[in-house]
């Protein structure tokens, strides 16, 4: 066995044949983000695919900007997850709710921009092993606030899937 150093995971020792996750914590654009990092026991997982990892990573931030512009056009359409999602999280909140939720203190004050802006990618799983499904990220309003989650996934390339979920 032996180990490999990765810019976001640390030391990783390449244990081939086995499960792993590797959780790291790392930071986008001032925000805490979590990254897993999911090599199967049937993954050909070498120095090599980590490596490539951490140069895909290195393009989180252009992949994010894509996803929130995905996610604003989505706004626009009327039944999308996106537009569902923003309509559930603004019904029926308390004033103390929005202001720390989104900064306003009026719904009338929940435009498009301010959701997209309370709205944190929190999560990324990445799957090495699968090339149509390298990156999944999951973007939320808070923890503290919801546990509701829009989900994108993107393939090795960065090209990311037109359809955005709305899970919890």
């Amino acid at each position: 066995m032996s180990k490999v150093a990765s810019k976001h995971f640390g030391e990783i020792e390449l244990n081939h044949g086995r499960e792993h996750c590797y959780v790291a914590s790392h930071e986008l654009a001032g925000n805490p983000l979590e990254l897993d990092l999911n090599v199967t026991a049937h993954d050909h997982f070498d120095e090599r695919a980590l490596h490539k990892v951490d140069y895909r990573l290195s393009y989180l931030p252009e992949l994010v900007d894509q996803v929130r512009d995905m996610i604003a056009e989505e706004l626009d359409q009327d039944g999308t997850n996106s537009q569902q999602f923003l309509h559930f999280h603004s019904t029926q909140l308390k004033e103390e709710q929005l202001e720390a939720v989104f900064g306003v203190r009026d719904k009338a004050q929940l435009t498009k921009d301010v959701f997209l802006k309370a709205l944190k990618l929190g999560h990324v799983a990445i799957y090495p092993g699968q090339p149509e499904r390298y990156f999944v990220l999951d973007f939320t309003l808070g923890s503290h606030f919801t546990d509701e989650l829009l989900v994108v996934a993107a393939d090795e390339d960065g090209v990311v899937d037109d359809e955005i979920l709305w899970e919890s």
